[in-house]
């Protein structure tokens, strides 16, 4: 049996999806850091999130107000193999893990359709107060679901998402052991503007 590391499946199988995806090829996935998170076994709950690191039109520092002064918010710098980190994707264990395979995936495009269109570390903003997920996060979400199966018509070899089939216990049978890559959640910085 062999080890199976979850972060770098994830991230071979995004490199597939941007290639494969018109509307996610935008995103440069040496850019994004998959992570893994500990979450509770329980059914409702986050599957995964997306952690942009540039505030909106890309910027690293914003001013802000907290009460009557005024504040300067940083964004922390991550690097990893060389390259500046834009966006840091946590997925939640063993939560993601007990999906069936097609929730697997459309919580996967769920999370990269957050990325800016521009790739510049900030999340894609829609008009209107809910800016994250548009009008309807349930209309959000079919449209991954379409966006999943045309790729999944579009992927004719599908070995390459076996990691993906069972939930984690057909996963631990399958594997001698799970590995993934563990990063404390980025921490805005704030000092006086």
């Amino acid at each position: 049996m062999t080890t199976l590391n979850l972060t770098g499946e994830l991230e071979r199988l995004i490199r597939d999806i941007v290639a494969r995806t018109p509307e996610l090829q935008h995103i440069a996935p040496e850019r994004l850091l998959v992570c893994v998170s500990s979450g509770r076994a329980s059914r409702g709950g986050s599957l995964a999130k997306i952690h942009p690191l540039r505030f909106e039109g890309g910027e690293r520092s914003v001013k802000a107000r907290r009460g009557r002064r005024s504040v300067l918010c940083t964004m922390p710098s991550i690097t990893h193999r060389g390259e500046e980190m834009l966006y840091v994707i946590y997925f939640l264990v063993p939560r993601f893990l007990e999906l069936p395979f097609r929730e697997k995936l459309i919580t996967i495009f769920h999370e990269l359709y957050h990325i800016s269109p521009a790739c510049d570390g900030d999340i894609r903003r829609f008009p209107g107060r809910n800016y994250a997920h548009g009008s309807s996060t349930r209309s959000y979400n079919l449209f991954m679901g379409q966006l999943v199966d045309r790729y999944l018509e579009a992927t004719p070899d599908r070995s390459g998402l076996a990691f993906l089939e069972g939930d984690l216990a057909a996963l631990r049978s399958r594997h001698s052991a799970i590995v993934g890559r563990r990063l404390q959640a980025p921490r805005i910085s704030v000092s006086p503007a």
